[in-house]
């Protein structure tokens, strides 16, 4: 992503009750909110009308504010094997509405988009919302932290977009020697 391009990015915190989103507007290095909000499932609807609510959400988002890219909270591992595959269903379905629009799709786990925000891995939901109130203007307090998750996907995207090293996946370099030879092009005699 070039720092001086206008780029919006959608990011999604998935689930199967609640799921965030949030609409960022990179503007150069400004960084500004343009939607925050959560879409609630009704836990007594059967999952595959949740499911399809997902998809057609997701969507109308893609539709009403024509991002950029598209990021994603992985699911993580945890001890209940159901929880974890309904989860997994509904953030499946939320990048075949991406890919469906034909959106760049990009996947962070809760740790890396946490460190991202705060510097720390394990922080917890209020801590993310703290520092991304510092991060962008935000006018209000959302209903549902799963908000302000997505939005801490999206900024968690920009970051790692914005990076000025760009390191093909399986070449990082494993010594200066290497750095400085896949980097030539950087170097200032």
């Amino acid at each position: 992503m070039s720092l001086h391009a206008s780029k919006i990015i959608l990011g999604i915190d998935p689930g199967t009750i609640v799921m965030g989103y949030g609409v960022l507007l990179v503007n150069g290095q400004s960084l500004s909110l343009l939607h925050m909000n959560v879409l609630k499932l009704n836990p007594k609807k059967d999952q595959h009308s949740r499911l399809e609510l997902i998809h057609r959400t997701v969507t109308e988002i893609i539709r009403e504010y024509r991002p950029d890219t598209f990021a994603i909270e992985a699911p993580f591992f945890g001890k209940n094997v159901q929880s974890m595959l309904k989860l997994g269903r509904a953030q499946g379905v939320a990048i075949a509405a991406a890919i469906q629009a034909g959106l760049e799709v990009c996947e962070y786990s809760p740790k890396k988009i946490k460190q991202s925000i705060t510097g720390n891995g394990n922080a917890d939901k209020i801590q993310v919302w703290q520092m991304l109130q510092r991060i962008v203007p935000i006018q209000e307090v959302p209903e549902y932290l799963d908000a302000s998750d997505a939005l801490a996907v999206a900024i968690c995207h920009y970051y790692h977009t914005r990076s000025p090293i760009k390191i093909p996946a399986g070449k990082a370099a494993s010594s200066w020697e290497d750095f400085v030879r896949m980097n030539a092009d950087r170097i200032r005699q």
